[in-house]
């Protein structure tokens, strides 16, 4: 962190959380191609507009994964073992897991993100509906070690990470990704992992530029939440909200583009922006069933099964830890 952002951390008192934040927004903003990271969309308001997403026509990922999760869930249920603790990754609504919880009876589910007073209310609607099932919240960034509570320790655990958000992840950190998933999840462990396919990019598109705008409002609250928790003075109306497609690397991009040239104000920093200039919040790589399968298998995971919709748009695998 650097020594502006320590003394107003210090002068404001920003929790640790806070001042990892400043830190990566003020070292985002301040490289060639200024980026920010995708965790960061989701404060509050940014889950439920995420929501809000997956319910767009455009939006050809969430129905196409609960389709196969409906339309599979007996054969996803059995390769469940008995008394298993479920461990959710960037847990968000509680849609897909309660297909899950529906097929089969499990000891614990563990839902971890990053947004925490949003999962503590996910986790309150479903013990509602599941009165007997342990839930046990986690607030931590699961893109980083975490510790599974004590009172699962000792079941056997069931990773799930349905809704593609491993393609957003570049290459190197899916797979280190993959690997701290193994670790925290232990030996033996299996994983419940939505991907989404490579496709035709006049579908794609759509999916991430939606005609209602959600989508924009989605990539432009993390300019409002530079606002609200380091004191920026962004002015959203100087941004708008851009999707395409690279070709190349697999992958749809998101960027905030600057509609002039401006500065903005962040922790004491003045950051300049030139008329169109970028700054690259998201990537969504797309793959291919054997490019998805051999990430797996380098990462110590071997393959038990996958399912895919009619059109193959959609994939979701079974694997399970070596070891």
């Amino acid at each position: 962190m650097n020594m502006h952002v320590a003394v107003h951390a210090r002068a404001h008192q920003l929790d640790a959380p806070t001042r990892t934040f400043a830190a990566d927004v003020l070292d985002g903003l301040s490289r060639p191609q200024k980026s920010l990271s995708p965790k960061y969309f989701y404060d509050d308001a940014g889950s439920e507009l995420f929501v809000e997403i997956t319910k767009l026509p455009e939006y050809y990922p969430t129905r196409t994964e609960l389709g196969i999760l409906r339309d599979r869930a007996g054969e996803i249920a059995a390769l469940i073992p008995p008394n298993a603790a479920i461990v959710e990754f960037g847990a968000g609504a509680t849609t897909k897991i309660r297909l899950l919880l529906a097929a089969h009876a499990v000891a614990a589910y563990v839902p971890v993100d990053i947004s925490g007073d949003f999962i503590t209310a996910q986790a309150e609607a479903l013990r509602g509906d599941f009165p007997d099932l342990a839930i046990h919240p986690v607030a931590a960034d699961f893109t980083e070690p975490f510790a599974l509570p004590e009172a699962v320790r000792d079941l056997p655990k069931v990773g799930f990470f349905p809704g593609s958000t491993l393609g957003n992840f570049e290459p190197q950190d899916a797979a280190r990704f993959l690997n701290s998933a193994r670790d925290i999840l232990g030996d033996g462990a299996r994983l419940i992992i939505g991907v989404d396919l490579e496709k035709d990019e006049r579908l794609v598109v759509p999916a991430y530029d939606d005609a209602a705008g959600v989508t924009a409002k989605f990539n432009l609250n993390v300019l409002q939440r530079i606002n609200r928790e380091l004191g920026g003075d962004v002015d959203l109306s100087a941004f708008t909200h851009r999707a395409i497609y690279n070709r190349d690397l697999h992958r749809i991009e998101m960027h905030l583009v600057s509609l002039r040239d401006q500065s903005v104000r962040i922790l004491g920093e003045d950051i300049g922006f030139r008329a169109g200039e970028t700054i690259h919040t998201e990537n969504s790589y797309k793959y291919s069933l054997a490019r998805f399968r051999a990430l797996a298998r380098q990462t110590g995971w071997t393959l038990q099964q996958s399912w895919t919709d009619a059109d193959g748009l959609f994939s979701v695998h079974a694997l399970e830890a070596e070891g």
